[in-house]
């Protein structure tokens, strides 16, 4: 279902709104394995916004339209040495509401985490999607993202 994605807010997310960001990541096939949208949130759930809310590098990102949340993501900003003490913009939780999938909303929130990203001054921006997600890579690559890197993770 298309919804009118022309009238989007793009703000700071706050602790009211964690619900609906937890309900938006476990709303898809890898996140109802592991996502808890129990109420009340899990501890951890609260834990993390507290951390990212104080961390200035950090900036968890809703979007609203007709009066609800209907995307969510996440960016830091990451200093580094190399390229000359280049920073790096790193998006995670890019997620649209069931409801307004496919409308355009996530194409606007990619180029809004873009512009984030270019005013902290970061000459790379990049994300990491799970290979199972073959529509996100094509999505990401048709917004001028390049798959340069294997990316790798262990889990502790």
């Amino acid at each position: 279902m298309q919804k009118n994605e022309d009238a989007l807010t793009f703000r700071k997310a706050v602790l009211r709104d964690l619900p609906d960001i937890v309900a938006m990541l476990a709303d898809d096939e890898l996140g109802a394995k592991r996502e808890d949208t129990s109420l009340p949130l899990h501890g951890r759930y609260l834990s993390a916004f507290e951390a990212i809310d104080r961390d200035p590098n950090q900036f968890l990102a809703v979007v609203e339209a007709e009066n609800k949340i209907v995307g969510c993501l996440q960016i830091s900003f990451i200093p580094g040495l190399s390229r000359i003490g280049l920073w790096r913009g790193q998006i995670e939780s890019v997620r649209i509401a069931r409801d307004f999938r496919g409308g355009g909303i996530g194409r606007k929130m990619i180029g809004w985490a873009i512009e984030q990203s270019r005013a902290r001054n970061c000459g790379v921006l990049q994300l990491t999607t799970d290979k199972s997600r073959v529509d996100a890579h094509r999505f990401y690559k048709s917004l001028g993202f390049v798959d340069s890197h294997e990316g790798m993770k262990l889990t502790l």
